[in-house]
């Protein structure tokens, strides 16, 4: 049940300029159709992606990531502290004025002069970041072994309503009880790669609890997922993309 709801405020877009190369900007991205327009999925590595729908550009986890080319977030949102995800210095040059959400440990590492304009979301929150629904759900690893990688309550996953379409990117997570009870949503992109995140059936056992009707595997380094179609069968839509098995 959620028991908080903090709002987020907006921002208008201006050109990002970084000077690194950056080969996943040269990927074209995916779009997704939504009862409010296009929605394109940009990846930029194994972790980052930006999600852009008119006038929304939203940065997922921009870490160590050149952000040439892209448009300025008008909205940024960080599942968690780890280097893969969040990078303070970084954050500080693509940032501008964006609103941002973190997790309370993510926060106390940011920046002094970015923290104005940060939102901290804890599990179960919603609100809204550039007027885009936002629900943060619990991220965590359920393996006894595995906890110190993600312990429960420091990590989220987020899901984010563009019109009619809810797309759920989980960060850092095993195939928690909260994840399979999710409904509703359209498109997520799960982690696999053990033991920081899913095996393969672990993430087929939460595609067939809460079905989504596409999946997209990211942050799956080292780990072969192109048997995850067989075994979810039909009802969910795979979609295997080179974008998040090499960085």
């Amino acid at each position: 049940m959620l028991t908080r709801r903090t709002v987020i405020f907006g921002i208008a877009a201006m050109p990002v300029i970084l000077n690194a190369a950056n080969a996943f900007a040269a990927v074209p991205p995916d779009t997704i159709s939504t009862s409010a327009g296009d929605l394109a999925i940009q990846p930029l590595n194994h972790a980052t992606l930006v999600l852009s729908q008119g006038t929304h550009v939203l940065y997922i986890d921009p870490a160590k990531v050149d952000f040439t080319g892209q448009p300025a977030p008008t909205g940024i949102l960080i599942t968690h502290a780890h280097s893969d995800h969040f990078d303070p210095d970084n954050l500080a040059k693509i940032a501008g004025k964006a609103p941002i959400v973190v997790t309370e440990e993510v926060m106390g590492k940011l920046p002094e002069a970015l923290k104005a304009q940060a939102t901290v979301m804890k599990n179960g929150d919603s609100g809204t970041v550039d007027g885009i629904p936002v629900m943060a759900i619990p991220a965590y690893n359920t393996t006894p072994a595995n906890t110190k990688f993600h312990p429960k309550g420091a990590g989220n996953g987020y899901i984010l309503t563009f019109g009619d379409k809810k797309v759920y990117i989980a960060g850092d997570t095993e195939n928690t009880p909260e994840m399979k009870a999710l409904t509703g949503i359209d498109v997520a992109f799960l982690p696999m790669n053990q033991p920081y995140t899913m095996t393969l059936d672990q993430a087929a056992d939460a595609i067939k609890a809460f079905k989504p009707k596409i999946v997209y595997p990211y942050h799956y380094k080292g780990t072969d997922v192109s048997g995850l179609q067989a075994l979810v069968g039909t009802a969910t839509e795979v979609r295997l993309r080179d974008w998040y098995a090499a960085s």
